[in-house]
């Protein structure tokens, strides 16, 4: 090989990488607005079924009737991301963050829906803080979710060894960077709604 192509070589590598880096952030970029957009959507749906739909209650009063109604047409207009279970998850997500401004824009819809399932709020608040703090993916969360890290953090004596196993436990998980298509709820609205609104 002649000092031109090796040349040419090293400035390919480095071109590469700068490419590689460039479409990294990208596709970071693209899951970090499809992800808020999502969750801002989730919540406005929830807020809708309960304050508009039920009257601010916490509980319609026309029942499992009313979500089935709504299920129908949103999965016949929609897709299958918004039957009856999905906009139950959206109303309890609602009335777990009332207050828009509360909702952390670094975690995902399934990063929410498994703090749904934290019945204490302080715990649950507890773990929106450190998700986003410590970059959990939503298999992290579910795991400390699942562990209940929070509660045996507050019993333990030893908070050191509960943190480290905690740490042991989540860089055992396998990651994947494409985890969030996966998410039944992810239809293509919310990638076009990303799409369109990055275009405007």
């Amino acid at each position: 090989m002649n000092e031109n192509d090796r040349s040419l070589s090293v400035n390919i590598d480095v071109l590469l990488c700068q490419l590689r880096a460039l479409i990294a952030d990208a596709r970071k970029e693209a899951k970090r607005t499809v992800d808020v957009i999502q969750v801002r959507t989730c919540w406005e749906i929830g807020r809708h079924i309960v304050e508009f739909e039920q009257g601010g209650q916490a509980r319609a009063a026309y029942g499992k009737k009313l979500l089935s109604r709504l299920a129908e047409s949103l999965t016949g207009e929609f897709g299958k991301g918004f039957d009856a279970t999905n906009l139950r998850h959206t109303r309890r997500f609602y009335l777990a963050f009332p207050i828009c401004d509360t909702v952390r824009r670094e975690l995902s819809w399934s990063h929410y829906r498994a703090l749904l399932r934290v019945d204490n709020p302080e715990a649950r608040l507890w773990y929106v803080n450190e998700a986003a703090a410590q970059n959990w993916s939503f298999r992290a969360l579910d795991r400390q979710i699942g562990t209940l890290y929070y509660e045996r953090l507050l019993l333990s004596s030893d908070k050191a060894s509960v943190e480290a196993e905690a740490e042991a436990n989540i860089a055992a998980l396998p990651r994947s960077p494409r985890e969030f298509v996966r998410d039944p709820v992810r239809q293509p609205l919310f990638i076009g709604l990303a799409i369109r609104r990055r275009a405007a």
